[in-house]
């Protein structure tokens, strides 16, 4: 059965089409790559450490743990510490995601890996098919500043810290236009599901993230 990766852009919806998908999916387990980096952040001593070596006390919260907000704001505002928190976060991600592939595959299960920087990673190569869920750059903007109370400029850092969505609607296996409405996203939901289903087969639902 196959491995999908799913990715886009953020705010592009990743996060609404996914249970969506899973539901229609026979057999679907899940991997979460923003759910795995809280983890990590939360618990993961190593990771602490290394946070609190290359940025300092600024970057963790009043529980003494990496902040994600405090980590947002200090790597957005340079590329090279950006890339020191990838180098940190990344590999640990990697390894949790393909070890479930492993596992996947061995149990003939379906798995979807969501990962925001699929392709920035050259992570493409380890999935069967690659979906991108993708929505004009104005809706991004629009969607982090309303919906996430983000600054406009933090908003323009993060999304030119991404590989344009543009270019992954060009490189992915299957595109979801999530620009419309709820009713829109579920029909091209339902028509994706079946046609992964015809052409890998069908099975039993089951959904279980990072399990």
């Amino acid at each position: 059965m196959p491995v999908l990766g799913l990715t886009g852009g953020i705010a592009t919806g990743k996060s609404t089409f996914a249970p969506r998908f899973l539901r229609e999916l026979p057999r679907a387990k899940y991997f979460d790559s923003d759910l795995c980096v809280h983890e990590l952040l939360a618990g993961d001593e190593s990771v602490r450490e290394s946070i609190l070596a290359e940025f300092g006390p600024a970057a963790l919260g009043e529980d003494g743990r990496p902040s994600r907000a405090s980590l947002r704001n200090i790597v957005f505002s340079s590329g090279e510490r950006r890339k020191t928190l990838e180098s940190i976060l990344h590999p640990a991600v990697r390894a949790a995601w393909m070890a479930q592939a492993i596992r996947a595959r061995a149990a003939e299960d379906w798995l979807l890996v969501d990962i925001p920087l699929l392709y920035e990673t050259g992570a493409e190569a380890e999935f069967d098919r690659v979906i991108v869920v993708a929505c004009p750059p104005e809706t991004q903007r629009r969607r982090l500043i309303s919906e996430r109370g983000l600054a406009l400029e933090l908003a323009e850092r993060i999304m030119a810290a991404q590989l344009d969505v543009g270019v992954k609607t060009q490189r992915a296996d299957h595109v979801i236009w999530n620009d419309s409405t709820v009713s829109n996203l579920d029909g091209q939901t339902r028509l994706l599901a079946a046609w992964l289903k015809q052409y890998f087969g069908d099975g039993n639902v089951s959904y279980e993230p990072n399990k």
